[in-house]
């Protein structure tokens, strides 16, 4: 049996085999640590065959790619400076395949299907821990988390937060019909009570703002670009104005308390000093990728164990840029950063300086959520996780690939037998048989 090529690589037409991906991914990236390899080599086995089906589809506009493909160029190097060279190279290869699998899926699957995708597959996951059913005490501030199948009580707030999400905007933009309502409901459910049971102020507190922006986003759609742009250059500046004088006024300590933090944020501040302390000793390169979280390093058993880390891994410190700081000095936390504000501001340009499009709202409130939780999370950083692949998927959605039709050959004009134009008009059918003799 043959199977069309379409009904892989083409986003209008591969919403069954894009979704079925997707939610292999998002399991991947959820579970891998539980069911080990064979879940990383099935994220492998949706996505890179794709390549020998259509690989012209991947090269073409490969340009538009530079600056992500510079830094995975840049991550896998480090090795040659890297305190832990071993760790670095299998850890960058890992990283690199992470993008590559992205860019692929960004090149065969919609944003639809790709909403599609993650709430089946975030509901399957948030059901498996449901069932795990797994509770954790935080020792620095006492509280008892749910954490289902997950390390932490922020990973499987994320995923929650991603379910409400991705429920919401498919609900106003994909829906068709009741049925679709009546799927979506359900996902929305879980996805709410996972993330209030397990307390994770950081997804609390940025899901109703990624929300409200977006349904911002789309309301701007009623207006004209004209109108789109003057609103969106004032509502900015309010913005910044708003939040500087919230972080003058103490109003941040006031809606930290509301979720039950201090300023510290539950120890986070002492980390981000002892990162930022590291990073003096060799700020332009760094440690070498994934080469500061070692076991037998000291200042990672260190800090292991002051934080009550007895697994001693899977920590980090907390802030995207610092640990870009410590692993890849400022080179490499110049090119993430460059890769997340060149991604925020190529979605939210075409909403409000080009023709309103559903797919940049989406993405670009993927983005914003990516944004607000770099500032207390890891999450772009490493491979085989949601953040990450969200990033880079957004990011190689900017470049349009054109769409290809097939041409239709001009009919041949009607000739004589003396090799000239017939004389019969064109719109007119085959002339008659006439017998002369």
């Amino acid at each position: 049996m043959k199977i069309p090529k379409s009904l892989l690589i083409d986003p209008e037409k591969n919403s069954v085999y894009g979704a079925f991906a997707v939610a292999v991914s998002i399991w991947a990236f959820s579970y891998s640590v539980i069911f080990g390899q064979i879940m990383i080599l099935a994220y492998y086995a949706v996505w890179l065959p794709l390549i020998l089906v259509d690989h012209r589809r991947f090269l073409r506009h490969l340009s538009g790619a530079w600056l992500p493909l510079l830094f995975a160029a840049y991550v896998c190097f480090s090795v040659f400076w890297s305190q832990a060279p071993g760790v670095t190279a299998r850890t960058s290869v890992q990283y690199f395949s992470h993008i590559a699998c992205a860019y692929i899926a960004a090149r065969t699957v919609s944003v639809r299907t790709l909403t599609i995708g993650a709430l089946i597959g975030i509901f399957v996951v948030l059901l498996y821990s449901l069932k795990v059913g797994n509770y954790s005490e935080d020792v620095l501030d006492g509280t008892v988390n749910f954490v289902g199948a997950f390390a932490s009580k922020n990973q499987i707030g994320f995923v929650g937060s991603l379910g409400i999400y991705f429920c919401v905007v498919f609900l106003a933009f994909y829906r068709r019909g009741r049925l679709s309502f009546i799927l979506a409901v359900p996902v929305v459910l879980l996805s709410a009570y996972v993330l209030v049971a397990s307390h994770s102020a950081t997804s609390m507190a940025s899901i109703p703002a990624v929300l409200a922006l977006v349904a911002l986003l789309a309301m701007s759609k009623l207006l004209s670009r004209r109108y789109r742009r003057v609103i969106f250059l004032i509502g900015a500046g309010m913005l910044v104005v708003t939040a500087f004088v919230a972080l003058n006024l103490g109003l941040m300590d006031f809606v930290l308390g509301l979720f039950g933090k201090d300023s510290t944020l539950t120890g986070r501040t002492y980390l981000w000093e002892q990162g930022w302390n590291t990073v003096q000793k060799s700020p332009i390169l760094g440690v070498g990728y994934a080469a500061y979280w070692v076991q037998g390093f000291a200042e990672a058993e260190r800090l292991w164990n002051e934080f009550y880390i007895t697994t001693r891994t899977g920590f980090h410190f907390h802030n995207t840029y610092i640990e870009a700081l410590v692993e890849l000095g400022f080179v490499g936390a110049t090119l993430v950063s460059l890769i997340m504000l060149r991604t925020l501001y190529g979605h939210v340009s075409a909403v409000i300086f080009k023709a309103w499009q559903a797919d940049s709202v989406i993405l670009f409130g993927v983005m914003v959520l990516l944004l607000i939780r770099s500032f207390v999370e890891v999450e772009i950083l490493n491979p085989y996780i949601m953040g990450s692949f969200l990033m880079y998927f957004s990011f190689f959605k900017l470049t349009r690939l054109p769409v290809t039709r097939r041409r239709r050959s001009p009919a041949p004009e009607p000739v004589d037998a003396a090799g000239g134009e017939a004389d019969w008009p064109r719109h007119a059918g085959r002339p008659a048989l006439v017998d002369r003799a």
